[in-house]
C-alpha cells in the first residue's frame, strides 16, 4: 500500500458524511472502522473484517481505555442518583435562594467559569460543568446546544493553555530531543502565539455576558419538559433533597482528582495518569454518595442499585461510541492518514505562510481523525525542523498545531470530546456539532489571520 495515497483520506470523509446524513455517530464510526480496516487490507473482506474485531478489542483490552469506560458508565449512575436524591433541585435553589443565579446570563456564565477554572482534565471539566448546568439551562429557556458549546469550547481550548495538566506533560514530551535551549520556556511562549483557544474563549464569554447565540445555534430550543415549568417538575419520584448531594461529590471529584494527579506524576500534576485519577475519583464520588443516601434513609439498597444500573444504562450507547472512535482513531493512524496530510508540507512554502499552513493541516487531521494527540505527535516533529530552517520562533510553529488540532478536534462528530460535550449538556450529538461549527470556523478564520499578520512581524 502506498501511504502517499489520497485515498487514505477516504474513512474518515466517509465516517463525517455518514454522521451528518445518518445522525448516527454508532453507524458512522462502524463504517468508518471496517472501510479503514478493509482498505488497509488491499479490499479483502476477511482480513478487513477480522483486523476491524481486533481494533476494538485492542480498545477494549487497553487499561486506560477500560478506566474511560468504567468513569463513563458510572457517571451516568452519579447523574441519576443527583437528580433522583432531589440534590439537582437543592443546588438550583441554593443559587436562586443566594441570588448566585437568577437570570440567563448568570446561568451561562456559571458553566462557562467552572469549563475555565477546571483544566487539569477535559473530560472532569465538561462532566462537572454540565451536571451543574442542564437544568438551570432549562429553567431560563436555554437550550442545550448553547450548553455542549459552552462545554467544548472552554474544557480543550483551556487545557491547551494552561498547560499544568496531561497536555502540557504530552507535549512537553514530543519536544524533548530536538536540541532546544529551554523546551519548558518553549512550552510556555506557545501560550501567546495560540491564538484559537483564546478566540474561541472570548467568544464562549461574549454568549454568556450577551446571551445572544447566531447561525443554527438560534433555532434550536430549550428542553420543553423544564424551560416553562418549576425544574424536574415533569419528572417523576424526585425526592425533595439536600444540596450537598449534587455539592459534595463534585467537590470530591475535583479534589481527588487533582491529589491523584500529583500522587500518579510523583509530585507533578501535569505527569500524572488523568484516566486512572477521574475513575478512582468518579468511584469515590459514587460511593460517597450511596453512603450518604442510605444514611439519610432517601433510597434503600435495591433502590440505589436500580437508579445507578439505569443511569449507566443511559450511558452505554455513548460508550459504545467512545470505543468505535478511538478504534477508528487507531485504524486511521495505521492507514496513514496523518503522514499523507502532513505530507503537504513537503513543498517549499513562503514562510509567512509555514503557520497558516500547519494550522489548517492541523485543523483537516484533527477533525478528520478525531484526535489532537495524534495530530500532535505527527506535526510537532515537521514543525520544530521548519522553524530550525526558517528562522521563525519554535514556540510560533508549535502552537499553530496546537491550535489546529484543538479546532479540528473540537468541532470533528467522530471527536471523543466532541461526544462528551453533547453527552455531559444533555444535547444531541449531531444538534451540538451543527450548532458549533461556525463558531468555530469564524474563530479559524480570525486565528489564521493572526499568523499571517505575526509571521509578518517576526520575518520582518
Amino acid at each position: 500500500m502506498v501511504l502517499e495515497n489520497s485515498f487514505t483520506l477516504l474513512p474518515p470523509l466517509v465516517a463525517i458524511v455518514v454522521a451528518v446524513w445518518r445522525r448516527n455517530a454508532i453507524l458512522a464510526l462502524t463504517v468508518g472502522v471496517m472501510l479503514t480496516w478493509w482498505m488497509n487490507a488491499d479490499l479483502d473482506v476477511v482480513i478487513g473484517a477480522t483486523d476491524s474485531v481486533n481494533g476494538i478489542a485492542t480498545v477494549l483490552s487497553g487499561e486506560g481505555n477500560r478506566r474511560i469506560i468504567i468513569f463513563s458508565l458510572l457517571i451516568g449512575s452519579l447523574l441519576v442518583l443527583m437528580n433522583k436524591s432531589g440534590g439537582v433541585n437543592a443546588f438550583i435553589g441554593q443559587l436562586a435562594s443566594r441570588n448566585l443565579v437568577t437570570n440567563a446570563r448568570q446561568a451561562s456564565l456559571l458553566p462557562s467559569f467552572i469549563g475555565t477554572t477546571i483544566f487539569t482534565d477535559t473530560n472532569l471539566s465538561m462532566f462537572t460543568a454540565g451536571i451543574a448546568s442542564q437544568s438551570l439551562f432549562d429553567k431560563y429557556g436555554l437550550s442545550r446546544a448553547r450548553l455542549a458549546f459552552i462545554l467544548d469550547s472552554t474544557c480543550s481550548p483551556i487545557s491547551i493553555l494552561l498547560l499544568v495538566n496531561g497536555w502540557g506533560a504530552y507535549v512537553l514530551g514530543l519536544l524533548d530531543g530536538y536540541q532546544l535551549n529551554d523546551t519548558v520556556g518553549v512550552l510556555i511562549d506557545t501560550v501567546f502565539y495560540n491564538f484559537y483557544p483564546i478566540i474561541i474563549l472570548i467568544m464562549v464569554y461574549y454568549t454568556a455576558f450577551s446571551t445572544k447565540v447566531y447561525g443554527p445555534m438560534r433555532h434550536s430550543v430549550a428542553n420543553k419538559s423544564t424551560a416553562d415549568a418549576p425544574v424536574n417538575s415533569g419528572q417523576e419520584n424526585v425526592t425533595q433533597g439536600k444540596a450537598r448531594y449534587l455539592i459534595a461529590p463534585m467537590i470530591l471529584i475535583c479534589a481527588m482528582t487533582i491529589g491523584l494527579l500529583a500522587y500518579s506524576g510523583d509530585g507533578d500534576i501535569r505527569r500524572g495518569s488523568g484516566s486512572w485519577s477521574v475513575m478512582w475519583s468518579v468511584i469515590a464520588a459514587w460511593s460517597l454518595l450511596c453512603v450518604v443516601l442510605i444514611k439519610d434513609k432517601v433510597f434503600n439498597l435495591s433502590q440505589l442499585a436500580t437508579h445507578s444500573f439505569n443511569g449507566a444504562k443511559q450511558l452505554f450507547p455513548v460508550v459504545i461510541i467512545l470505543v468505535l472512535s478511538f478504534a477508528f482513531g487507531d485504524a486511521v493512524k495505521a492507514y496513514g492518514t496523518g503522514t499523507y496530510v502532513s505530507q503537504a508540507l513537503s513543498q517549499d512554502f513562503p514562510l509567512v505562510l509555514i503557520a497558516p499552513i500547519l494550522f489548517l493541516i492541523a485543523g483537516i487531521m484533527a477533525f478528520a481523525t478525531g484526535t489532537s494527540w495524534g495530530t500532535f505527535a505527527v506535526l510537532i516533529p515537521i514543525a520544530l525542523p521548519l522553524a530550525a530552517a526558517s528562522g521563525l520562533p519554535p514556540a510560533f510553529l508549535v502552537a499553530a498545531v496546537l491550535g489546529g488540532g484543538i479546532f479540528g478536534d473540537h468541532s470533528s462528530p467522530i471527536s471523543d470530546s466532541t461526544i462528551i460535550a453533547s453527552l455531559a449538556s444533555g444535547c444531541d450529538h449531531i444538534e451540538h456539532v451543527k450548532t458549533q461549527l461556525p463558531y468555530n470556523l469564524v474563530a479559524a478564520s480570525m486565528a489564521l489571520i493572526c499568523y499571517l499578520l505575526s509571521g509578518y512581524v517576526l520575518l520582518n
